[in-house]
C-alpha cells in the first residue's frame, strides 16, 4: 500500500521560512522511476501545482509564483523536501505531496497516481 506522509506545516509570519517533507512508502523505487511533487489548495480555490522533482534524473520544475523562493529536493531515497523561503500570505494553503510514474513528460501536467493527506501552511501578514 502506497503512503505519502507530509510533515512540517505550520504558522509563520510574512517573510519567514518553512520546510515541508514527504516520506513515501510502498513505492517500488527499485523497479520504477517516479516523480514526486507538491501541490497546494487554498480555501475556495482550485488545487495548483507548486514544484516537482524526478527521482531518476533529478530534473525539477516549479510554478512561476514560487520560483526563486521555493526549492524542491531529495533528502534521501524516500523523502522529498520543499524548502519555502520568503513566504507570503498568498502562500497560505493546504499542501499536498503527490507521486507519479515518470514517463519523461512535463512534470507539472503529468498524471499523479498517489496523494498524501496534506499539511496546512498559514502565513500571517
Amino acid at each position: 500500500q502506497v503512503q505519502l506522509a507530509e510533515s512540517g506545516g505550520g504558522l509563520v509570519q510574512t517573510g519567514g521560512s518553512l520546510r515541508l517533507s514527504c516520506a513515501a512508502s510502498g513505492l517500488s523505487f527499485s523497479r520504477n522511476s517516479y516523480v514526486m511533487a507538491w501541490f497546494r489548495q487554498a480555501p475556495a480555490k482550485e488545487r495548483e501545482f507548486v514544484a516537482a522533482i524526478s527521482r531518476s534524473n533529478g530534473r525539477t520544475t516549479s510554478a512561476d509564483s514560487v520560483k526563486g523562493r521555493f526549492t524542491i529536493f531529495r533528502d534521501n531515497r524516500n523523502v522529498v523536501t520543499l524548502q519555502m523561503n520568503s513566504l507570503k500570505p498568498e502562500d497560505t494553503a493546504a499542501y499536498f505531496c503527490a507521486a507519479g510514474l515518470d514517463y519523461g513528460g512535463n512534470l507539472q501536467f503529468m498524471s499523479y497516481q498517489h496523494w498524501g493527506q496534506g499539511t496546512q501552511v498559514t502565513v500571517s501578514s
